[in-house]
């Protein structure tokens, strides 16, 4: 029976399926319509009555109303078959391919020219973390301190949001009821002095405490000191009620302060930023367009200028030196302005701040690091992350800048104590560039303190060359950051200093002092002394030199000691760690050398027999 079946069904479908075919290859669009309706006409006959009870017509099948049972178009069968819609286009995903690209290219515009975005609200509500993921680097110390300030300072970078670029500050927590006088105090007149010259601020708040009443005081605050700036209410932590659906009702409230829609991000986990590009990037398009179009162009600097020591490339340089010796102050004095939180308090800056000028046509970036030089297994919570920031930090400078207490030094008759030693060490053996810097001189001034002046100065030069032997000619500056004395001499010395990090000196001219050099320096044997075949220079920064050797000798260290001092003395290159290898030839290599002369040819010239016939005929 099954057989019969089988075999009525591939006769009466010979010619239907000749049918699918042709509609297979030539499909049709279908034009808008209701749903689809079947009605078979006939279902009888001898083959199918068996299976009547329990055989039931075949479900229509949208896209292919043609096909009956098992995939096999029917040819008995009058089908009405209503006409179809055609299918509606898959919904488009949200995320970055749903966004539109910006109108304005920002990644050829100068970054001084970008505009700038500023992270308010109260503390511990996830400023810095958004600062983190806005600028794709863990730059800003995150830590979570609800009874505490993390960040104390004004930080600032480039934030990249898809093809969107601006300059983006973290700012410290806001407290409006604060005493006059108190570092809360002084945070907040920062914020509003920088607030002042911002046109874009997000205002972050904590859906997961709600809206709080110190929320509702930074909202007025930020009315009162922001005229004219274009506030974006982010409500942040909103991964975990994203799941709950509690966001509807965390928004009614956001919306009471006034601000406009809010917005759910998360900083950690990236939630919610492609609403906020969507939010930013008309603001930020407007902006720019206003600005004269002339000046969106980026200068670069071609890395061929930037290998050598003579051009303007940018310089890197770290303060580093212990508590509460005056470090954000010179900071401040070198950029004239008020860029960092500086007071009495010992261990004030925890986030080591990052801030750049212009010194003489080259851009400087200065970084100004906390006052933990090492880690004593104390410190907790931020301390210990200030420690890792400040080791990182050193190791990205150029030039790293030790500072000193004068008046300390005064009492205690040593210049450098034991962390201040190790940094400087370490900074040597990293081969960065190294300058002292002695500050709060004007603390010994007077009749009393004048003898002391002098034995400060006098003394601090030698101290550090007795600490630190393995760099000779360390420079050493004493300002008064407090009044801004000796900021030029500094910059000086820097730059000095980096210039010399840079060198290069070509190979011909070292071998010439190398002659010289040899020829004053006493051997114990003169039998074993090595001979050097020639010395050149294979890096700068710092600058690393080689020297080939003939034989299996090797320069023992006290000559590799005498040629570094006499590099530094006869170069000038007072405070920049050299190094020197050697690399022996041996002497099989060059014998073999020698014997492989390329062989002269002997032109031999061959006279025929008759030439040779008619050379004796004229012999005889």
């Amino acid at each position: 029976m099954a057989v019969a079946f089988v075999r009525t069904i591939s006769r009466g479908s010979r010619r239907s399926i000749l049918s699918l075919s042709f509609h297979l290859s030539n499909p049709r669009p279908f034009p808008p319509a209701s749903p689809i309706a079947l009605t078979p006409k006939n279902y009888s006959g001898p083959a199918f009555a068996p299976f009547c009870g329990f055989l039931r017509p075949p479900a229509p099948c949208l896209r292919c109303p043609h096909r009956g049972l098992c995939g096999i178009p029917r040819s008995n069968d009058d089908l009405k078959v209503a006409p179809l819609a055609p299918p509606d286009d898959p919904p488009k995903k949200k995320g970055k391919s749903a966004k539109k690209k910006s109108r304005v290219d920002f990644t050829k515009v100068d970054p001084t020219l970008l505009p700038t975005v500023i992270l308010v609200g109260r503390p511990n509500v996830g400023k810095s973390a958004l600062f983190n993921r806005l600028i794709r680097r863990r730059e800003a110390l995150v830590y979570n301190t609800p009874d505490d300030h993390v960040t104390r300072d004004i930080r600032e970078g480039i934030a990249k949001l898809g093809d969107l670029r601006f300059r983006v500050l973290d700012s410290a927590g806001l407290e409006t009821a604060t005493t006059s006088g108190s570092i809360l105090h002084r945070t907040t007149e920062m914020t509003g002095n920088v607030l002042a010259r911002t046109k874009f601020a997000i205002f972050l708040i904590d859906v997961r405490d709600g809206l709080q009443p110190l929320d509702m005081e930074v909202g007025k605050w930020l009315r009162k000191h922001g005229h004219g700036i274009h506030t974006i209410v982010a409500m942040n932590k909103s991964e975990s009620l994203d799941e709950q659906g509690l966001l509807t009702a965390e928004a009614g409230q956001a919306y009471t302060l006034g601000f406009g829609d809010p917005i759910a991000i998360s900083a950690e986990t990236g939630f919610g930023m492609a609403e906020l590009y969507e939010t930013l990037c008309p603001l930020l398009e407007d902006y720019m367009l206003q600005l004269p179009s002339d000046n969106h162009s980026r200068d670069v600097i071609s890395s061929d200028a930037e290998e050598n020591g003579d051009c303007k490339s940018p310089l890197q340089l770290a303060i580093v030196g212990r508590p509460n010796v005056g470090k954000s102050t010179l900071l401040n004095a070198l950029l004239q302005e008020e860029r960092v939180l500086v007071g009495p308090e010992a261990g004030l800056t925890r986030d080591s701040i990052r801030a750049h000028f212009r010194f003489e046509e080259r851009t400087v970036f200065l970084v100004d690091t906390a006052g933990w030089l090492q880690r004593s297994g104390k410190e907790k919570g931020p301390a210990s992350l200030s420690v890792m920031q400040t080791r990182k930090n050193l190791m990205r400078a150029h030039v790293i800048a030790v500072v000193l207490d004068a008046e300390e030094i005064a009492k205690a008759k040593t210049s450098m104590k034991h962390s201040e030693v190790v940094i400087a060490r370490q900074a040597v053996e990293e081969g960065r560039a190294l300058v002292v810097i002695v500050n709060k001189m004007d603390l010994l001034r007077g009749k009393h303190n004048s003898i002391l002046r002098e034995k400060v100065i006098k003394a601090v030069p030698q101290e550090i060359q007795t600490v630190l032997p393995q760099v000779t000619g360390i420079p050493v500056v004493f300002v008064s950051a407090l009044e801004g004395r000796g900021r030029v001499a500094v910059m000086h010395q820097v730059v000095d200093t980096y210039q010399k990090w840079c060198l290069r000196l070509p190979t011909a001219r070292l071998n010439r002092w190398l002659r010289k050099v040899m020829s004053r320096h006493s051997w114990k044997d003169q039998a074993t002394q090595p001979k050097i075949k020639y010395f050149t220079q294979v890096k700068a920064r710092p600058p690393t030199f080689v020297a080939f050797l003939s034989g299996k000798t090797h320069l023992a260290d006290t000559d590799i000691r005498f040629l570094t001092k006499s590099l530094k003395e006869d170069f000038d290159l007072g405070g920049i760690p050299i190094r020197i290898t050697q690399h022996s030839v041996p002497r099989k290599a060059e014998l073999s050398k020698k014997s492989k002369k390329p062989s002269t040819r002997m032109n031999v010239r061959i006279l025929s027999e008759k030439r040779v016939a008619s050379t004796e005929l004229v012999s005889s």
